[in-house]
């Protein structure tokens, strides 16, 4: 499929955290924006529906971008008690427009990475009982340093953390290679240390429900006057500077991106649909 270009980033580079940096670096940011909704695969794997949440929010070149790629996609089928089954998950896309050639204006929109959970059935999926939020670290809020921290947490069958790890993060301003390294470990340190205070309801039936333990993908972001009459940003693109991902020493290493779960949410890794084509046709 030819990719898409698309002008997103007028309002989005428009911050004045990114007014400033080195060329490097500000070359770097990307633009994203986190598609949610659901999706049905036939017995043999085919797609045969979707739906997007607030498709009226999201920009009808995405949308078209999602619908294009939903045709090709191709996943295991669902096995129940042996047998081929019909299958819906929930379904988050996350999309990163890049500016593939630096001279010009236009960027490309690509999905990048996708989580499709199960279907919702009831003692089935983990979920919180106890999540603290961390606090702001006082010098990051003092120069008003955003971002988003992704964690991997390894949680026990009785629903506490035994390890947390911050998988990337990903920033709202921009400094030097140097400098931000020193922001998102002072943002990583207090989202690590809070996660291992949760607690989580595991699985109480279903396929999961006598495992030993569950690794869980979580986001915690960081951000400056949140307003709760604006924090609505669905279907809006975002203006980051991507960082690194790192491999959890206790864990098996995942294809799946970290940064595609919804924040407020959570991600049992290596459950729902497995995708068995590309992600992006483009």
């Amino acid at each position: 499929m030819k990719r898409l270009l698309v002008g997103v980033f007028a309002a989005a580079m428009a911050s004045a955290a990114f007014a400033a940096g080195p060329l490097a670096v500000r070359q770097r940011i990307e633009a994203s924006m986190l598609v949610t909704g659901s999706i049905v695969v036939a017995p043999d794997g085919n797609v045969t529906g979707y739906e997007l949440d607030k498709q009226d929010k999201i920009p009808p070149e995405i949308v078209e971008l999602v619908r294009s790629a939903t045709t090709a996609w191709r996943f295991e089928p669902v096995l129940r008690d042996g047998q081929a089954v019909s299958a819906k998950a929930h379904m988050a896309l996350r999309i990163v427009a890049r500016r593939d050639d630096p001279t010009k204006k236009e960027f490309t929109a690509h999905i990048v990475g996708a989580s499709f959970g199960d279907d919702g059935k009831g003692g089935e999926e983990i979920t919180y009982l106890d999540r603290h939020p961390p606090s702001y670290p006082s010098a990051a809020a003092a120069a008003r340093v955003q971002g988003t921290v992704y964690l991997l947490l390894r949680v026990d069958h009785d629903g506490k953390v035994t390890d947390a790890f911050a998988e990337q993060v990903n920033m709202g301003v921009v400094g030097s290679d140097s400098e931000l390294r020193v922001w998102r470990k002072a943002l990583a340190n207090p989202a690590v240390q809070a996660a291992k205070t949760w607690t989580f309801q595991p699985p109480t039936k279903g396929p999961h429900a006598n495992d030993p333990f569950y690794i869980v993908r979580v986001p915690v972001t960081f951000r400056i006057n949140r307003d709760p009459a604006n924090s609505d940003r669905y279907g809006t693109w975002q203006a980051y500077v991507p960082g690194p991902k790192e491999q959890a020493p206790w864990a098996e290493a995942s294809p799946a991106a970290s940064d595609a779960v919804p924040d407020g949410s959570l991600f049992l890794v290596n459950t729902g649909l497995k995708l068995t084509t590309p992600l992006d046709r483009s």
